[in-house]
């Protein structure tokens, strides 16, 4: 399940801001980062499930290898691990509102995070 337009889709920030602002909102980039692009997680273990809060980041300048990253975000995405397969964030899927909600909710501190730092999309 994509979140599409209302949340943090082509916010653009700093390499060093964008990790502090997903780090307080319990997003972590655990290896997940290539040097032209970063992914941050945020993990749901439910008994429904374990599900995955991501939020996409491309370089549009710098090296995300050595901390000098200009990120543009994308698309966030929510997804349901399956065992051996991985995360699967299909149309098909059906999650619990009450973690949608969360999710959004996440989504929307984020952004007024950013909107602190005079940064929107």
């Amino acid at each position: 399940m994509y979140f599409d337009n209302k949340t943090l889709e082509n916010i653009t920030a700093e390499q060093e801001l964008l990790v502090s602002v997903m780090g307080k909102n319990g997003l972590e980039c655990h290896g997940a980062w290539d040097f032209d692009r970063m992914t941050f997680d945020k993990r749901f273990d439910l008994k429904e499930g374990r599900y995955y809060l991501r939020v996409f980041c491309q370089a549009i300048s710098g090296d995300v290898g050595n901390n000098s990253a200009i990120l543009k975000i994308a698309k966030p995405a929510l997804g349901k691990y399956y065992y051996p397969h991985g995360v699967e964030y299909g149309e098909d899927e059906v999650f619990p509102k009450h973690l949608v909600t969360e999710c959004e909710q996440i989504l929307a501190n984020i952004k007024k995070e950013f909107a602190a730092f005079s940064i929107e999309a």
